[in-house]
């Protein structure tokens, strides 16, 4: 069914982590120079990657426990990548060329939200037919 709530969620998060990393930026360097998500294919790659599988799992809802998995998989993706800007502003020495950091940053976070409200609610359905098999 894929007019359920978990379909707006996942479809956030797909919204997310491909349509705002074009807008906000990751960080701003020495230069003034905006740094997005398209100047670093490892981040980019992950960001898209993190998109299709929220798009993936929207479209496999007769399969709710590849669903889920698939949004585990895809808050662990979301975690990685948010460990990897972590690592990355913690080992800032003074001769980085980081000045300052961007919301782009935290768009992993709001991603992960909308993953685990997705699984919170493909949870609920699989409990709920659970549930009616086995009244029958």
């Amino acid at each position: 069914m894929i007019q359920r709530i978990q379909t707006l969620y996942l479809f956030l998060a797909a919204g997310i982590s491909a349509g705002l990393i074009f807008v906000f930026h990751l960080w701003t360097n020495n230069d003034d120079i905006k740094v997005f998500a398209l100047d670093n294919y490892t981040y980019l790659a992950m960001y898209i990657g993190s998109a299709l599988l929220s798009l993936i799992s929207i479209f496999s809802f007769k399969n709710r426990k590849s669903q889920f998995v698939m949004g585990r998989l895809n808050i662990i993706l979301n975690f990685f990548l948010l460990g990897i800007f972590v690592y990355q502003s913690l080992n800032l020495s003074g001769e980085t060329n980081v000045s300052e950091k961007g919301i782009g940053i935290l768009l992993p976070i709001f991603s992960i939200v909308c993953l685990v409200l997705a699984n919170k609610a493909i949870k609920k359905d699989e409990d709920l037919v659970k549930s009616v098999d086995r009244l029958r």
